[in-house]
């Protein structure tokens, strides 16, 4: 049985169908405040469903009884309810998960992480905690850090709207990134899951191929046929707002943005030989489906 924790969020329900259209057992942790529609979509996946919550410890006990692999993708980051914080989620509650599936003789542990970042922040400071826990405990582990999500960075939601001829532009613009599909980090994931090729191991995720974000506008106006205004927002602005922010969630999102900025070109031909992914979104693929 393997235990998809943060199964009802964009990466998490992904893994959860990949699961099931490959017919291994999965079972979601969800939140009695979870989305009725997410949680009756993964039960008629056949995906079994247990109520819990990582700032509860005592479900997750009960959550982890008879799994042999649990899956981690939650964060406060994107779907924050009453009482969630980076502390409380992403940092205790992933040590109260991975607690638990210790004492429940889970035999593999997969995180959802991101690569190193040389800026101090709240979420990288609970990630890495969390990361070292697994890395210097007895259960075996297994932890993926992908880059920037196209389809979050590259959305109308932070400024990134090609269809209205509008984007937001962290930085200089010309750093390359390997953005990354949300759709592979949930092959990647899956094809993680009994692998002991990757047991014990932390692999850095990017997509085919890395672009600057002025590379991204490029290939945008090309697909749309009209010219997009650009609103640069310069690493000085974003370390004034990372400074400013009293919230820690509001640092941690300031953070993130000067990663983009900076960018992270990732060589994935090893990655590929060892998960033997055949096919990775690019980031002209997923421009076509919102332009």
């Amino acid at each position: 049985m393997i235990l998809v924790v943060g199964a009802t969020g964009l990466l998490g329900g992904e893994i959860c169908h990949l699961l099931a259209k490959q017919g291994k057992p999965a079972r979601a942790l969800v939140r009695g405040s979870s989305d009725p529609g997410k949680v009756a979509q993964l039960r008629d996946l056949g995906v079994e469903i247990v109520q819990g919550d990582l700032k509860h410890a005592a479900s997750l006990h009960a959550a982890c009884r008879g799994a042999t692999v649990v899956v981690s993708t939650a964060s406060s980051m994107l779907s924050r309810q009453g009482g969630d914080s980076i502390d409380s989620v992403d940092r205790q509650g992933q040590l109260d998960l991975i607690d638990a599936a210790g004492k429940a003789g889970v035999r593999q542990f997969v995180l959802i992480s991101f690569p190193d970042i040389d800026i101090s922040f709240p979420l990288q400071s609970a990630k890495r905690i969390v990361e070292n826990r697994l890395q210097h405990g007895p259960m075996t582990y297994t932890i993926l850090q992908p880059t920037c999500f196209m389809e979050i960075w590259l959305s109308a939601a932070l400024g990134f709207d090609p269809a209205h001829g509008s984007a937001r532009i962290y930085g200089t613009g010309h750093n390359k990134l390997s953005w990354i599909s949300f759709f592979d980090v949930a092959q990647f994931t899956v094809a993680a899951v009994g692998n002991p090729q990757v047991s014990n191991v932390t692999i850095k995720l990017g997509g085919p191929e890395a672009l600057s974000q002025f590379e991204v506008v490029q290939m945008a106006e090309q697909l749309t046929g009209k010219a997009i205004t650009v609103q640069n927002v310069p690493d000085d602005a974003l370390r004034a707002q990372q400074t400013a922010a009293v919230d820690p969630l509001q640092q941690s999102m300031a953070a993130l943005m000067r990663y983009c900025a900076r960018g992270d070109a990732i060589e994935m031909s090893e990655t590929l030989r060892t998960l033997r992914i055949p096919w990775l979104k690019s980031v002209r693929e997923y421009l076509a489906t919102i332009s």
